[in-house]
């Protein structure tokens, strides 16, 4: 029976963390603020706009939702950027995803400052973490590492198999993971003969955005095994890539969903905050 990886626990005793960071700032006269826009009314980008909300809350970075009409203009979204952009008590930026269909998604993810950008999806942050240089790197892969050190589970010469090839997770944890020493293959659901690779992983992710895509047979006996996928569950609720109960029985350990790595995504972006102030301010500063 595998280890559960509990992402929600961790979270916990992170944020106790950021807290004690946020207050150090806040000594020093900067408050960490992070700025959010929401445009349209998606459910899904509102609820993890609350979320964000609530966790910072509880961290004490201050939080700002600025919410356009599903019918704003381009112009309206880029200007909006802008000033939070120049706005030197702002330093963090988020657009929330996915944007009306009239609004060029590239354009205005790219408007944002990437020293603000604390959800790593500016080109520039991309080239960084692509150069291993220091920059601002997406929270989902940033949490699974995260796990995975936190439970002292070292991945260096690892082989490391990642079943997802997306901008969010996959490209960006397969370069976290080569800079960790691991051994890299990246696989997606149109890879012929998909089990066939997942069995050769000392550490499996799943990434892919298919409910039980990963199965036990799949799984090389003894392998750990993360969980990235939110898909809704029959009946309600989500669920993983993972067939979790199956694979539980396969693996050595095993993030679940949820409780696994959604759990610490919210948090991993807190703390992308406070590096972006360290990048604005300098750590002393």
């Amino acid at each position: 029976m595998a280890q559960i990886l509990d992402g929600k626990a961790l979270a916990t005793g992170i944020r106790k963390e950021i807290t004690a960071e946020v207050e150090a700032w806040v000594r020093r006269g900067i408050s960490p603020r992070l700025d959010t826009v929401l445009v349209g009314d998606d459910p899904g980008s509102q609820c993890y706009a609350q979320a964000k909300e609530r966790v910072a809350g509880e961290v004490g970075i201050r939080f700002r939702l600025h919410r356009l009409g599903r019918d704003a203009a381009e112009e309206e979204l880029v200007a909006l950027v802008a000033a939070l952009n120049a706005d030197r008590a702002v330093h963090g930026i988020m657009v929330e995803l996915p944007l009306p269909r009239h609004l060029d998604r590239t354009r205005v993810l790219e408007s944002i400052s990437p020293a603000k950008d604390v959800d790593g999806v500016h080109p520039a942050n991309r080239g960084r973490l692509m150069a291993g240089s220091e920059g601002l790197y997406p929270a989902t892969p940033l949490s699974c590492l995260e796990i995975l050190r936190r439970y002292g589970i070292g991945v260096a010469g690892m082989h490391a198999v990642i079943v997802g090839r997306g901008e969010t997770v996959g490209k960006p944890l397969s370069l976290l993971l080569l800079r960790e020493n691991a051994t890299v293959t990246v696989c997606h659901t149109r890879t012929r003969d998909l089990a066939a690779h997942t069995r050769q992983a000392d550490l499996l992710v799943a990434a892919a955005g298919s409910a039980g895509l990963i199965r036990a047979e799949m799984v090389k006996p003894g392998a750990v095994v993360v969980d990235t996928g939110t898909n809704p569950a029959p009946g309600g609720g989500i669920c993983g890539d993972v067939a979790f109960e199956a694979v539980r029985e396969v693996a050595s350990a095993i993030t679940p969903v949820p409780g696994g790595v959604g759990s610490m995504t919210t948090t991993l972006l807190m703390k992308n905050v406070l590096r972006a102030v360290e990048l604005q301010l300098g750590k002393s500063g």
